[in-house]
């Protein structure tokens, strides 16, 4: 689960990530390919913030990025509170459009016992927060290297909460 840290990726329009195992027009997941091989992969992108690691390590474990099989770990942006259908560029011309959630899965317990738990949490209405970042799809590609700015573009149109993909 695991991705080396790189200084560069390329995104590629309609596909995802070049390289990644997650790359390609349909799904990829195990288990949604077993139930449906012709879905649309909606989890072409997996991005995490960085500050969902600074809350893990005042937990007591030590994930950085990478480790969760995020593509790309950003700083400052409010993931899990944008919209789906909210677009993201990154750096010069890439573009992404979130799709949804990351449910956190039991491959989290192979890293570290009990982190999948802490990816869990529970809103004031009792609803369960999914910590583990959100997914996207390739709008435009386009090389993202490390440091590159992201823009937030909210979507056109009522705001959608996010739910799992």
């Amino acid at each position: 689960m695991d991705k080396p840290n790189q200084l560069l990726i390329r995104l590629v329009e309609g596909h995802g990530v070049e390289g990644d195992a997650h790359h390609g027009v349909t799904v990829k997941h195990r288990s949604r390919v077993r139930a449906n091989p012709d879905q649309p992969n909606l989890r072409q992108v997996h991005l995490i913030h960085e500050e969902l690691f600074t809350e893990l390590a005042g937990r007591g474990f030590d994930i950085s990025p990478g480790l969760m099989g995020e593509n790309v770990t950003t700083r400052g942006v409010d993931l899990l509170g944008l919209s789906r259908g909210a677009r993201l560029r990154l750096g010069g011309s890439a573009v992404v459009m979130v799709t949804g959630l990351r449910n956190p899965c039991l491959q989290l317990e192979a890293l570290a016992p009990g982190l999948m738990a802490a990816c869990l949490g529970r809103g004031a209405d009792g609803e369960p927060v999914r910590k583990a970042g959100v997914m996207a799809v390739v709008v435009r590609g386009g090389e993202v290297r490390a440091g590159d700015p992201i823009l937030v573009e909210p979507p056109g149109g009522p705001v959608e909460p996010l739910r799992p993909v």
